[in-house]
């Protein structure tokens, strides 16, 4: 048996002429029962009393849509000759009154996006035209810390210095990644670590800007931290050191041979054994003054 629509005149009721006579200018209703591509409306939406016009068309229309379809702003915008202004307008209104819920996620990539919740009945049992209570005002908390980070294995001023300049000139990039000092502070080690891993400047800027998602970002700092700790690079193969260069040649003073040294003078030979330094130089006519004592 179908359910009567409740603002309809029951049928046991007497005709008074010039009341509620068909003619008498009220509204007629042509029914006809719906088998097929239907949706069931709230008359608490339908005939919502503080509601605009508009908000319940695009209640109505949300309501009628398959899940996962898209509603945002420019979307409407394009399906409904109404501008951006006015369907925003109307999204605020269902959104205030309980029709809409507006959620932050976070996917598994990383990425930041907002799920649009379509309620057919604010509140779940509430009487015809009860609205939802208003939203309570969030009393503020304090911001949950950002996570550790990586630390650089030398943490030069110079390489700190490099890392907080990079940070710094992110907003450059993109507006939305203007960072605190605090969090730029807390930050600057875990990119001072990706620099001394041989990844070059332009590469971590290439991987805290890329791939960003659309919507603003609640707060960039735990985004960026998410994405050095995440994608942290494996530390470079080690590199044995560079054998130090072998000293000049030089040539003995006493013997005449070529040695190796930092410095002039005479080889080892000749420095150990002062006899033969002596003949040496005897040999090659080369006579030194004695010492005066």
């Amino acid at each position: 048996m179908d359910t009567q629509n409740p603002s309809a005149p029951s049928r046991a009721q007497s005709r008074i002429a010039g009341k509620n006579h068909p003619h008498a200018g009220g509204l007629i209703h042509d029914n006809a029962r719906h088998s097929t591509r239907f949706t069931v409306i709230g008359n608490h939406l339908a005939q919502h009393p503080e509601l605009s016009g508009l908000a319940i068309g695009l209640g109505v229309h949300i309501q009628s849509l398959p899940a996962g379809a898209h509603v945002d702003i420019k979307t409407l915008a394009a399906r409904f000759p109404e501008g951006t202004t006015r369907i925003a307008a109307a999204l605020r209104e269902l959104e205030t009154h309980g029709y809409l819920r507006r959620e932050r996620q976070r996917t598994p990539a990383g990425r930041i996006v907002t799920r649009t919740i379509s309620c057919n009945q604010p509140g779940h049992g509430r009487t015809q035209h009860q609205q939802a209570p208003p939203r309570k005002k969030r009393t503020p908390t304090a911001r949950k810390p950002l996570p550790a980070v990586p630390q650089p294995a030398y943490p030069a001023p110079t390489l700190l210095r490099t890392a907080t300049d990079l940070l710094t000139d992110l907003r450059r990039h993109d507006p939305r990644l203007l960072l605190s000092a605090q969090d730029t502070a807390h930050l600057a080690p875990a990119v001072a670590a990706w620099l001394e891993r041989d990844v070059g400047p332009a590469a971590v800027r290439h991987t805290l800007t890329a791939d960003l998602p659309p919507e603003p970002l609640c707060r960039p700092a735990a985004l960026l931290a998410h994405r050095l700790i995440a994608r942290m690079p494996p530390p470079p193969p080690f590199r044995a050191p560079a054998p130090p260069p072998p000293d000049p040649l030089q040539t003995c003073e006493d013997c005449d041979r070529a040695f190796r040294s930092p410095t002039p003078g005479a080889c080892r030979d000749c420095r150990s054994t002062p006899l033969a330094a002596a003949r040496a130089r005897s040999a090659r006519g080369i006579h030194r003054a004695p010492l005066v004592g």
